[in-house]
Parts: structure tokens; C-alpha cells; sequence
């Protein structure tokens, strides 16, 4: 891959969302992430090691391109928090849903919170996007999603959800709900295995597709579950215009950037080789992809992707982060928050 100058002002924004593998660019990060087709970056734990030299490393990427890559995460609290030393340990999620069975008030006002101080932390580091809130809904069998949802009721999935959406917009950071249309009612964890969830799609809308639907509005992104519901579909909904579509855009009428869930994951394998599962994932209607922990793959889809699959201009800038909280603002915050475990 051949590297572009070193100022590109006019270079927009590709469709795809990849890795860097350690806590500075190198050289070969440097060269992939000037290509067309890279639209962001998201950050592990492995990229992490003080607040400093996160928020040095973001400088750097942001500085490889104008408009700046967009700079995402995984930061939605409990076992899923990627920057942990230095940055409020955050709950997980089934622990503000079980404050708001004790106490509505106390629950909806928790959820704000603590979504302002997810926020508004990441926004001070430079982070654009924090894929979150989860507005999937917890059922028995689910071991992947468990605590990560709020709880097993709808209704209070979305009420929390919308709380904590509230709150990251208050910190000046756009929100994506996760896993469309729905990834708590199976066992397996699609990172390894293809998930099937045999229900109707009157059963999804009488329960898993509810927060989506309340919240469509509120959500800059949405992002796809690779579980497949062979009753309603074939295709898991990464790569199913109809679920994107038919279900998404026309009948819960999102309007927002629709990311598909890392195309490397065992539930994405239907989609075949890596190249394959981005020409499937974009002609679906996904309008950013990830690809993560496989520099091959990345590299064969950076050279092959036109520009025909970049993602809207005017979405894209709707998912900037704006810093609107201080130090002290947050310093404020947590102290008003309580250790929830």
C-alpha cells in the first residue's frame, strides 16, 4: 500500500474501523491508517497504559488526517472497559438495572450519571465514540450478553438506556446501541461460534427489538449482532439488507451510521473469506465495518474497497465528540457516584 502525503485535507472519510496493535503508531499503522478506505480506529487494552499516553496517542491519530479518523471504543462499564487505570471504574449495566428495581428515581438518575462520566472522561481524552449503551435484553440462557444489559424487561432496558444516552449527550458524545436486533437470547458468544435464535420476528418485536425501536431517534449509531434468526432471515444481520432495510431503516426508522460488529468474529463466518464479508456487510447497508485483530485481512480490504462504499459525510460529522464537561465537572460527578461493584 502506497502512503499518502503527509497532509491530506481533503481525504474523506473510508468505511472501514480498524486496530492498532500496541500503545504507539508504527510505521505500518502509520501507512494503513492514511489509506482511503479507514475511517476510524477502536482502542483495546492492549493500546492503553496511563491517561497521558492515551491522550497522546489519540493526538497522533488524529493528526495523520483531516478530517481526523474518528477514535472509538468499547467502554460500557463491568467486564467491558478498555481504559481502566486512571478512568472511573464503571458498572456494569445489570447493576444500575437491579438500583432501579429498588428505586426508579435513584436507578434513571444513576444511569445518567454514570453515562456523563463514561463520556465525558473519554471526550476529554480525545475518544470520539464509545459503542455504547447495550440495549439488549437479558434472558437465562445468555452467558455473552448476561450483565451487560440492564435487565430482562424491555420497558426498563429502554428507560435506563435513554438515561444513560442523556447523559453521554450531556458530555458531548453521540450514542450507538448495540447488538441489533438482538443478541441476549441465545447461549453462545458469537466472537467464537455462529449463535442461532429460533424465534419468530413477533417475538423479537414484542421484546428484544423494543429498546431499539424507543430509542432509534436518539442513537447516532446502531451497531449489528452476528446471531443468526433463520426463521425471520438467513443472513445474520450484518449482511441481511433485510433486517438493515426492511426492519431497520424503514420500519424503526433509524437514519443514523450502521456498524457492523468486528467481521473477524466467529458469527461473521457465513459472510466467507474476509473480503468477502465486507463487500457483504456494505451492500447490506452497513455503513462503517470493523475488522479487527488481523492485519491481513485489513490490508487485502483497504486495497479493494472504492470509494463508491464511503460512508455520509454528514452522518460521520454527527458522531464527533465535543468536549463540554471540565475536570471539575467530572471530578463532581464522581463523587457523586456510588461503588456499585
Amino acid at each position: 500500500m502506497q502512503a499518502l502525503p503527509d497532509n491530506s485535507p481533503n481525504l474523506p472519510l473510508g468505511p472501514l474501523i480498524v486496530d492498532i496493535s500496541g500503545e504507539n503508531l508504527s510505521l505500518h499503522d502509520i501507512i494503513l491508517l492514511r489509506s482511503p478506505a479507514i475511517g476510524g480506529v477502536i482502542l483495546f487494552s492492549r493500546n492503553y497504559r496511563s491517561r497521558q499516553q492515551i491522550t497522546e496517542l489519540i493526538a497522533e491519530i488524529r493528526a495523520l488526517r483531516s478530517p481526523p479518523l474518528l477514535i472509538c471504543i468499547d467502554q460500557e462499564g463491568g467486564r467491558v472497559q478498555r481504559f481502566q487505570d486512571g478512568f472511573f471504574r464503571l458498572p456494569a449495566a445489570r447493576q444500575i438495572g437491579i438500583q432501579y428495581g429498588q428505586d426508579m428515581q435513584q436507578g434513571l438518575q444513576l444511569a445518567r450519571n454514570f453515562g456523563m462520566m463514561m463520556a465525558g472522561e473519554l471526550v476529554l481524552a480525545g475518544v470520539d465514540i464509545s459503542f455504547a449503551p447495550v440495549l439488549d435484553c437479558a434472558h437465562p440462557e445468555s452467558q455473552v450478553i448476561g450483565d451487560r444489559s440492564f435487565s430482562a424487561d424491555p420497558n426498563a432496558v429502554t428507560s435506563l438506556a435513554g438515561e444513560f444516552i442523556s447523559g453521554m449527550h450531556q458530555a458531548g458524545m453521540t450514542a450507538t446501541g448495540k447488538h441489533y436486533p438482538g443478541h441476549g437470547g441465545v447461549k453462545e458468544d458469537s466472537h467464537d461460534v455462529q449463535p442461532v435464535d429460533n424465534r419468530e420476528l413477533t417475538a423479537l418485536l414484542e421484546k428484544d427489538l423494543l429498546p431499539f425501536q424507543g430509542l432509534a431517534g436518539r442513537l447516532g449509531g446502531i451497531m449489528t449482532a452476528h446471531v443468526q434468526f433463520p426463521r425471520i432471515d438467513t443472513a445474520v444481520p450484518s449482511f441481511s439488507p433485510y433486517w438493515l432495510g426492511t426492519v431497520l431503516r424503514r420500519r424503526l426508522g433509524f437514519t443514523g451510521i450502521v456498524f457492523s460488529d468486528d467481521l473477524t468474529m466467529g458469527g461473521a463466518g457465513q459472510g466467507g473469506e474476509p473480503l468477502e464479508r465486507a463487500h457483504s456487510a456494505l451492500q447490506a447497508g452497513c455503513d462503517m465495518i470493523l475488522v479487527c485483530n488481523d492485519r491481513g485481512a485489513v490490508l487485502e480490504i483497504a486495497e479493494q474497497l472504492g470509494e463508491e462504499h464511503n460512508p455520509d459525510p454528514k452522518k460521520t460529522r454527527g458522531l464527533r465528540a465535543t468536549k463540554k464537561l471540565s475536570t471539575l465537572d467530572l471530578t463532581l460527578i464522581r463523587a457523586s457516584l456510588p461503588d456499585l461493584g
